[in-house]
């Protein structure tokens, strides 16, 4: 019989963290989902009061699309950047640098006095983003170990259905009290106090070499960049202007130089060969469909409500609650009927409810209730949206590899921000007339657009999407 040796030190269990760690790790946890609840509330928060930053800053059309998808298009298009910085350069002067840059952006853009400054404002809020989400990310699953590790990472993944609930309530709150400029105002101290309290928790970790794909990045983000400018500038322009299709043909040739670029960079930001896996490639349209249709959704009813209807931004942001809420619970029921019948069924019935929730508000009109108009439509098509979700990342992520599990789930995060970006250039150029002189006929156009999309999509998940079910592999989604 052995005995352990007095000077021993004892040893932490193997399923988590030991009691003295465990003390610093939860509040490490409270305070990285309060830096990624910084980051989804300025997806929906905006929304509600983009109507008051026109009138105050005298914004067109193209430049609210602008202030909706410059965010979402640096986001997404410098997301797979952002994770390799934090590779190469340490998750905490990653996540630093991201949460600086994320802040004093708010703080300009706050201040902005016309459209362009704002548009850089919100361009370099979406850039610190990309650095901040993935890093913290990293830091949270490296930092926590067995059950503890599925705690957090469930608290994780809740940040995104509360950040776009409380997002439009506390947009409309801010824009009827203070202003617009206090959507962007309220994230400067609740950034600085991060920036003082994540020093003291986060352990500092030494670089390691490896290979930047800086071209990689700048041409996927201008090329969706193109893409965009040449869909909203269709709304003024016509589809067949040449103001349309040289940016359109610039994103064509970008993606191709960018492609060209992957194949023979050493360390690629994505392995286009993931591409070739029919769940990853399933898996990334699904995303890309559900956030385009939702975000789209959430611009056009802000706009629809607060131009045509004369709401103000708090009652829109009161209506938007129960649309909120609504996505998450989709993705709860989502997540349940997933496990059960699998992704194909579950996106099917998810994409069709969309349509139908949206077809309700193709012939909406200015004059009745509101709420029995709206809200219905809306709330319906969210539920379904919500279970797309989940099916879109049990897809990509669950009929795959372990070892391809991280590259095909930032390509779906990328596909989530990138999706919002195009949707939302999409139906604003489809409703530019109603945009300008507050039409209901070219609103219900958009949404007659959305649901159209919506039908087509469900119809195409009985193709692409792999039968049977599941069993996720990665990690959670960013939202």
């Amino acid at each position: 019989m052995t005995h352990p040796c007095p000077h021993a030190k004892p040893q932490p269990p193997r399923d988590g963290p030991d009691t003295a760690r465990g003390n610093r790790t939860w509040p490490l946890l409270a305070l990285l989902c309060l830096a990624q609840f910084m980051l989804v509330l300025d997806v929906t928060v905006v929304n509600v009061a983009l109507p008051s930053m026109a009138v105050d800053l005298g914004l067109g059309r193209t430049a609210l699309t602008w202030v909706v998808t410059s965010y979402a298009l640096c986001f997404g298009g410098l997301m797979l950047l952002g994770g390799r910085l934090a590779d190469v350069f340490g998750a905490r002067r990653t996540l630093l640098a991201g949460l600086a840059l994320f802040t004093a952006a708010s703080l300009f853009t706050g201040l902005a006095p016309n459209a362009p400054v704002l548009i850089a404002g919100r361009t370099a809020q979406g850039a610190g983003a990309a650095l901040l989400s993935p890093a913290a990310l990293a830091i949270l699953t490296t930092t926590f170990e067995g059950p503890a590790r599925h705690r957090a990472l469930g608290v994780w993944a809740a940040i995104g259905g509360a950040g776009s609930a409380i997002g439009v309530l506390l947009g409309g709150l801010l824009t009827d009290g203070p202003g617009w400029e206090w959507i962007f105002y309220v994230n400067v101290p609740v950034g600085v106090a991060l920036l003082v309290a994540l020093p003291l928790l986060v352990a500092a970790r030494p670089p390691r070499p490896a290979r930047l794909d800086v071209p990689g990045a700048l041409l996927a983000t201008a090329g969706t960049g193109a893409l965009i400018y040449g869909l909203v500038e269709a709304g003024d322009s016509g589809w067949s202007d040449v103001r349309t299709l040289l940016p359109i043909a610039a994103a064509a040739l970008a993606y191709g130089v960018f492609a060209a670029v992957e194949r023979a960079h050493r360390s690629p930001l994505i392995d286009l060969r993931i591409l070739r896996r029919r769940p990853v490639v399933a898996g990334a349209y699904l995303m890309l469909v559900a956030t385009a249709l939702l975000i789209s959704l959430f611009f056009l009813g802000s706009v629809y409500l607060q131009e045509v209807r004369g709401f103000s931004a708090l009652r829109t942001g009161v209506l938007f609650l129960p649309v909120a809420v609504a996505t998450g619970l989709g993705a709860h029921l989502g997540g349940h009927f997933v496990g059960r019948v699998g992704a194909r069924p579950t996106g099917t019935v998810g994409l069709a409810l969309a349509a139908l929730g949206t077809g309700t508000l193709t012939g909406i009109g200015s004059e009745g209730n509101a709420w029995a108009a709206v809200a219905p439509g809306l709330s319906a098509a969210a539920l379904g949206l919500g279970a797309v979700f989940v099916a879109a990342t049990t897809t990509a992520l669950g009929f795959i590899a372990h070892e391809e599990a991280g590259i095909a789930s930032g390509l779906v995060n990328t596909f989530h921000e990138v999706g919002g970006s195009v949707g939302v250039a999409v139906v604003s150029t489809v409703a530019a007339a109603g945009i300008a002189d507050g039409s209901s006929g070219a609103f219900g156009d958009a949404f007659t657009v959305c649901a159209a999309a919506a039908a087509v999509s469900a119809a195409a998940v009985l193709v692409i999407v792999p039968r049977g079910t599941a069993r996720i592999t990665g990690g959670p989604h960013a939202h």
